[in-house]
């Protein structure tokens, strides 16, 4: 896939949680590894995934090529994504989302595509970002 398919909500954005069940072989790797060529990540939630891999003792040196060699597309957190996460704050100030939420949902809502997550708290709050939870 090189971004949305006809019918598709837009490019997948991923979230740290998708990349790791993928990782982790949980729940709903399948379709991660389906949406993985084509897909876009924040630098952010990037981060977060290898701060918990190494939690859990993984090594994870080269995994960003690795990632990136399977199609994943691995943004920058720029200016106007910082701007986006913060309105998406403004938008839901009690949604309870973490700044690699909102940085993941910013990318999603400045590139016109779909959040993919396995976290079922954001399809409750109105951010106004497409959301695709996973599980």
């Amino acid at each position: 896939m090189t971004g949305p398919r006809p019918g598709d909500d837009g490019r997948p954005v991923l979230d740290a949680s998708a990349l790791l069940a993928l990782l982790a072989e949980e729940p709903g790797a399948d379709e991660v590894e389906a949406l993985l060529d084509g897909a876009v990540m924040s630098a952010v939630n990037l981060s977060e995934v290898l701060q918990k891999s190494e939690q859990h003792g993984i090594d994870t040196e080269g995994l960003e090529f690795d990632l990136e060699a399977l199609g994943l597309e691995l943004s920058h957190f720029d200016v106007p994504q910082a701007r986006a996460a913060a309105e998406i704050w403004a938008r839901a100030p009690r949604a309870g989302l973490s700044p690699g939420d909102r940085a993941c949902l910013a990318l999603a809502d400045t590139i016109g595509g779909t959040a993919v997550t396995t976290d079922r708290r954001w399809s409750g709050p109105k951010h106004g970002v497409r959301v695709r939870v996973l599980r």
